[in-house]
């Protein structure tokens, strides 16, 4: 028996994403079918019914209010499954038969970009990895904020260093490519990482793809002007990355304009044991940040502010002239209690720069966060006063 004209049209689109968990806009509910409703119902605890497709048998079907999908949907995700939304694309009262859909965006643990599905306090990386015999390459991105790394490592010992880069980052999802597996252990990334594992076909991998995909994103002529004309594998990582940015998130990334290029050494090597054993971020048994070495430095009073501080502490520096120069700062603000008392009070009305200019940029804002912004914007003066 034939398929009806909808149920057809969401296994047209579910073909299209069949590693994804896929929930179908129909008028005030996200509904999903067969297999994935079956997943969907004992995660989310959800009675899963029946729908008539067609078939003898009816579908496997349960749904959740569109108006509260987010919600479910950081459930999914927080699991470890991709979730694409596929929304109605026109109105149905207009509509000439069935009404026309679309996947609007694939939300996966690395691409979060929702205030309810993050933690404020920390950052949410998601991670592209190019590794053979000689060299490594990482760029990682933390689409939320914009924030965009770059290295690359040729040497000795390359797995375990990219072991040790991966552990550092903390990345949520980590991109490989297929070939990957010729010549590094793949479930030892993600045993030792704990990291949602996404692997690619080699042709997001393909040179000139790469290539073209860094210098439309950074409107570059050449990657000369961007230091990477001979960095080819740290190309090839940074091109996979944006090529699956796009492909998940169906829009520009307006905000994502620098790279932040290192070199692996400008930080000292933390291992995940060393981490752990530390209590550097979270407590070795109880895994909260009360009681870590995070918890007991970390006064600060904006959300940037204390992602910076777990990133400092995850990676400390290495060389002594930027290690005076961030104790001399520290000395400055100590001495200086009227100044630091103005910049403590005023950092108390600054919200969250980088995720409300992110929102913005993937049009994801709300009215609350441009009056936030507004309210940020205007005791930046004041700062920038105290600090001349």
């Amino acid at each position: 028996m034939k398929l009806s004209p909808m149920m057809q049209q969401y296994m047209d689109i579910k073909e299209q994403y069949k590693d994804c968990i896929l929930i179908f806009r129909l008028g005030d509910f996200y509904e999903m079918f067969f297999e994935d409703a079956k997943i969907a119902s004992k995660e989310l605890e959800l009675t899963l019914t029946g729908k008539a497709c067609g078939q003898e048998e009816r579908a496997p079907m349960c749904g959740v209010p569109f108006h509260a999908a987010e919600s479910y949907i950081a459930k999914l995700v927080e699991k470890g499954y991709k979730v694409a939304i596929c929304e109605q694309t026109e109105d149905p009262a207009q509509a000439k038969g069935i009404v026309k859909r679309e996947v609007i965006q694939v939300v996966t643990p690395g691409t979060l970009t929702s205030q309810t599905m993050l933690h404020e306090k920390e950052n949410n990386y998601l991670a592209a990895v190019y590794a053979d015999e000689t060299t490594m390459s990482v760029a990682y991105c933390d689409i939320s904020t914009g924030e965009l790394y770059l290295t690359e490592y040729t040497g000795q010992d390359i797995f375990s260093t990219l072991l040790n880069e991966l552990v550092k980052i903390k990345a949520k999802e980590i991109i490989l490519n297929e070939n990957f597996s010729l010549y590094y252990p793949t479930e030892e990334v993600k045993q030792i990482t704990e990291a949602y594992l996404t692997i690619l076909p080699e042709t997001y991998y393909a040179e000139k793809a790469c290539q073209d995909a860094v210098k439309a994103q950074f409107h570059a002529i050449s990657l000369t002007g961007l230091g990477l004309d001979f960095r080819p594998s740290a190309v090839l990582a940074l091109g996979a990355l944006l090529c699956y940015l796009l492909e998940t998130q169906k829009q520009n990334l307006k905000h994502i304009t620098q790279i932040n290029l290192y070199e692996i050494g400008m930080h000292m090597a933390l291992d995940k044991a060393t981490i752990r054993n530390l209590e550097i971020t979270e407590t070795l048994y109880e895994k909260k940040v009360q009681g870590s070495l995070l918890g007991v430095l970390d006064k600060t009073h904006t959300a940037m502010g204390s992602r910076k501080m777990r990133q400092w502490l995850r990676e400390p520096l290495n060389n002594a002239d930027e290690i005076n120069q961030r104790l001399d700062g520290v000395e400055e603000l100590y001495n200086d209690l009227l100044t630091r008392n103005n910049i403590n009070e005023n950092l108390k009305h600054i919200y969250d720069f980088e995720r409300l200019t992110g929102r913005i940029a993937c049009g994801n804002a709300n009215g609350r966060d441009l009056i936030s912004l507004r309210n940020s914007i205007s005791v930046l003066p004041e700062i920038k006063f105290d600090l001349q």
